[in-house]
């Protein structure tokens, strides 16, 4: 990827399938491995100055929406690796006053969530078996994701009609099946990451919008 937004003829080919309830388990696991391993490795070789820009790019897509200006508030997350970078967006909207909901990874590989109250308020992701930074508050428990106006989450892609590829836990899908259909889900992605279909089955949950970087917000469903 030259540049934030790509070269659209430049762009990874990518292994698709359709959705399909009746695919086997087995089937569906080993297409969304095949898929993950494609997006991963286009997502690694992108610059850091790349992915830098992107992530400002995101941020200020994201702060000037009229429903995130609206919300109370907004459950979001700290990026990791080669992900969109949120750490700009979160504490923007701490900085104006919104009250912003962060993952804590359960056992269960379930979502907890706590406060975020600025920079030092976030415990060092060697405690994390995943390198995760963590909110230090206290955990409001599982249910806490019912109060968010707004919900932004992490993927490796989606498609047109809202489906969603995580990394492979399941932790956003038992999130986001507790969260009402009039609640905003925004996915954040590269421009090469909206696909016309990845694999999902009935337990994966689909998202309402994705961000980004060159495209700005795309409804879906």
């Amino acid at each position: 990827m030259d540049s934030m937004g790509g070269n659209e003829d430049a762009a990874p080919q990518l292994a698709t399938t359709p959705d399909d309830p009746s695919m086997p388990d087995e089937r569906l696991a080993e297409r969304k491995s095949t898929l993950r391993k494609e997006l991963r490795a286009a997502r690694a070789s992108m610059s850091v100055a790349d992915r830098r820009a992107a992530g400002q790019a995101l941020r200020d897509t994201l702060l000037g929406l009229p429903e995130m200006g609206m919300a109370g508030t907004v459950a979001a997350y700290l990026s990791v690796g080669p992900e969109p970078e949120t750490t700009g967006l979160v504490f923007a909207l701490w900085k104006r006053g919104t009250y912003v909901l962060l993952p804590v990874l359960r056992p269960d590989m379930d979502l907890d969530w706590a406060s975020y109250e600025g920079p030092d308020s976030l415990r060092d992701g060697s405690s994390s078996p995943y390198g995760l930074l963590e909110p230090a508050e206290p955990p409001r428990g599982r249910e806490a994701i019912r109060s968010a106006d707004l919900l932004i989450v992490p993927a490796l892609a989606a498609d047109r009609r809202g489906n969603r590829l995580g990394r492979g836990g399941g932790c956003y899908d038992r999130a986001l099946a507790r969260v009402a259909p009039s609640v905003p889900t925004i996915a954040l992605l590269y421009d090469h990451e909206l696909l016309d279909e990845v694999p999902a089955g009935a337990f994966d949950q689909r998202v309402r919008s994705v961000a980004q970087p060159g495209r700005g917000i795309t409804k879906l469903g």
